[in-house]
C-alpha cells in the first residue's frame, strides 16, 4: 500500500488514489444507479459483519462503552443507509421544469441530477466512524467518488476503516487516506469537487482557505456553543436528567451537547440539586465517566478551564487517570464573560447561569448562532416556547429533551439557514434505555434495524430489480387499459341493448 513508517499514506500514494478516482468518475461508472445501490448495500454489510470490531476500535480509542457506540455510530449509519436506499430513485429522478400543466406533462424541459465528481470527507475524532461513513453514504447516493480522511487521533478506528473500506467497497471509487496535518495539507492541494469537514472552527478556517484557492465548495460542520434554557415552568426532574445525560454521552464530546444552561432564578437551586443527583446516578458508584477525554492535551484544556473560572465548582473535576477520564462538573455563580464560556467546552463540564427566558434570549442573540438549542418548559405555559422560538436563531431546537431533533430522518442538520425542531413530551419513557448505567438490558431495548435485502447481491441484481419493477408497472398499466377498454365496450353494449 506504500504506507510510510508512521502508518500514514505517502504523498505519492495519496496522489495515486486521487488520480484513480478522477479517472473512475470520468468513465461514468458511479452515475449508474445500480452501482450506487450496490455500494450502499455493501456499506451495510461492512457495518453488519464488523460491528464488534467497530465497538472494540472505539473502545480502544475513547474507552467508550459499547452501548453508546451501538446507540450512536452503528444505529445512525444503519438508519441512514436504509433511508437513502428508500429514496435514491426519487432523489435522482429528473424534475420537469415549468409552472403550467402542459409544460409539466410534456416534459419539454427538465432538471437532470448530476453527481459533483470526486469529493473529500475529513472526519472528526469524537465519532470517528459515524462522521466519515454518514457523509460517505450521501456521496455514494449522489454518484460521487470519495476520499475519506479519518481523524489521526483515533488510530484504531483509522486503521480499521482503511481495512474495511478496502475490502467491502469499490477501491476504484472510494479510498481511505491515513495521515496527520502534513498529509491533510497535501490532500487539500489536490483538486476536489466538494469538501466535507466535521471538526473545530480553527481547522475549518484552514480548510476553507485551502478550498478557496480552487473555488472548491465546502460543507463545514464546526459545532458551536449550545445553550439550554430551563424556564420556571419546567419539569426540573426531566430537565436535569436530560442535560446531565448530554454531558455523559461520549463524555460531553458532542457538538450538540448542552454547553451551558440558563435557569430561571425561581428554580435555580432546585435544578442544580437535581442535576447533581442525576450526575451521581449515572456514575453508579464510579468516580469518573467511563468514556475518556480523547487525549491528555484536551484533558489539560478542560482542567485549566475549571481552574480559571470565576464561578463555584459545586461538584466534579478531579485529577486525571491513565485513561484521561473526567468526573462530571457543575459550575454556578458565573456570567457570560467567564473564561469557561469563551469557547465551546466540548467536555463534561456544565456551567449554570441564573436568567429568565427573555434575558436568556437576549444573551443568546448577542452571541454566535448556536448549533442547537434545548428548551425545557411545561406544556401548560406555551408563551415560554414561543418567546424562545421567536427571539432566537439556531441550527435546531429540541423542546423538553436534548439532541433528539438531529435524529429525525430527513431533518436538516447544521447551522442557521435550515432550522429543525422537535417537541418531545413523551419520549423520555420510550427512550429510557439510553440512560447510564449501561447493561445488557439497555441494548436489548434498542429498536432493531434490519436489512431489506440479501447478503451477496451484485450490481446486476440491482439492475434486475429495476427491470422487474418496470415490468410490474408495465403489466399493471396494460391491465388498467384492458379494464378501461372492457368497461367502455360494456357501456356501449348496454346503450345498444337499451335502445
Amino acid at each position: 500500500m506504500g504506507i510510510e513508517d508512521s502508518g500514514y499514506d505517502s504523498v505519492k500514494e495519496i496522489r495515486m488514489f486521487h488520480s484513480t478516482l478522477v479517472s473512475t468518475f470520468r468513465t461514468g461508472k458511479t452515475k449508474d444507479i445500480a452501482w450506487r445501490k450496490w455500494q450502499l448495500k455493501q456499506l451495510w454489510w461492512l457495518v453488519e459483519e464488523n460491528e464488534q470490531a467497530i465497538v472494540d476500535a472505539i473502545k480502544g480509542d475513547l474507552n467508550r462503552p459499547g452501548f453508546e457506540t451501538y446507540l450512536t455510530d452503528l444505529a445512525g449509519i444503519r438508519k441512514d443507509i436504509l433511508y437513502h436506499l428508500d429514496n435514491i430513485d426519487t432523489w435522482t429522478a429528473d424534475e420537469p421544469v415549468g409552472d403550467s400543466f402542459i409544460a409539466k406533462r410534456l416534459g419539454v424541459a427538465r432538471i437532470r441530477k448530476e453527481p459533483l465528481g470526486v469529493v473529500l470527507i475529513i472526519g472528526a475524532w469524537n465519532f470517528p466512524v459515524l462522521l466519515v461513513l454518514q457523509p460517505l453514504i450521501a456521496a455514494i447516493t449522489a454518484g460521487c467518488c470519495a476520499i475519506i480522511k479519518p481523524s489521526e487521533l483515533t488510530v484504531a478506528c483509522q486503521n480499521l476503516l482503511r481495512d474495511l473500506v478496502t475490502r467491502y467497497l469499490d477501491p476504484t471509487a472510494i479510498r481511505v487516506v491515513c495521515g496527520g496535518v502534513d498529509e491533510t495539507t497535501k490532500l487539500l492541494e489536490l483538486p476536489f469537487n466538494h469538501i466535507f469537514f466535521t471538526g473545530s472552527a480553527n481547522v475549518g478556517r484552514h480548510i476553507s482557505t485551502a478550498a478557496a484557492k480552487s473555488l472548491t465548495p465546502t460543507t463545514l460542520e464546526l459545532g458551536g456553543q449550545c445553550p439550554a434554557i430551563v424556564g420556571r415552568s419546567a419539569n426540573l426532574e426531566r430537565a436535569a436528567k436530560a442535560i446531565a445525560y448530554s454531558k455523559f454521552l461520549n463524555a460531553g464530546q458532542i457538538c450538540l451537547a448542552v454547553n451551558h444552561v440558563f435557569v430561571d432564578a425561581a428554580v435555580h437551586d432546585e435544578f442544580v440539586k437535581r442535576l447533581r443527583h442525576w450526575s451521581q446516578q449515572f456514575l453508579h458508584g464510579e468516580q469518573k465517566i467511563t468514556t475518556a477525554i480523547v487525549n491528555q492535551q484536551n484533558w489539560d484544556r478542560l482542567s485549566s478551564l475549571l481552574q480559571q473560572t470565576k464561578g463555584t465548582v459545586v461538584c466534579g473535576g478531579g485529577q486525571s487517570d491513565e485513561l484521561c477520564r473526567m468526573e462530571p462538573a457543575v459550575v454556578i455563580g458565573l456570567d457570560m464573560d467567564d473564561p469557561l464560556l469563551v469557547e465551546e467546552i466540548f467536555g463534561p463540564i456544565c456551567p449554570i447561569l441564573k436568567s429568565d427566558v427573555r434575558e436568556a434570549c437576549r444573551t443568546i442573540k448577542s452571541k454566535d448562532y448556536p448549533l442547537a438549542l434545548p428548551l425545557e418548559y411545561q406544556d401548560v405555559i406555551t408563551d415560554e416556547k414561543e418567546t424562545v422560538l421567536d427571539n432566537t436563531n439556531s441550527g435546531g431546537v429540541t423542546i423538553n429533551d436534548v439532541i433528539l431533533h438531529a435524529g429525525f430522518p430527513g431533518a436538516p442538520f447544521g447551522g442557521v439557514g435550515e432550522v429543525d425542531m422537535a417537541t418531545i413530551m413523551w419520549f423520555d419513557r420510550l427512550l429510557a434505555f439510553r440512560y447510564p448505567p449501561y447493561s445488557a438490558a439497555n441494548k436489548a431495548k434498542m429498536p432493531k434495524t434490519k436489512a431489506t435485502f440479501k447478503r451477496g447481491e451484485t450490481i446486476q441484481d440491482q439492475r434486475a430489480k429495476g427491470t422487474r419493477f418496470f415490468g410490474l408497472k408495465f403489466a399493471a398499466g396494460v391491465a388498467l387499459l384492458g379494464i378501461l377498454y372492457y368497461c367502455s365496450n360494456f357501456k356501449e353494449s348496454f346503450y345498444v341493448l337499451k335502445l
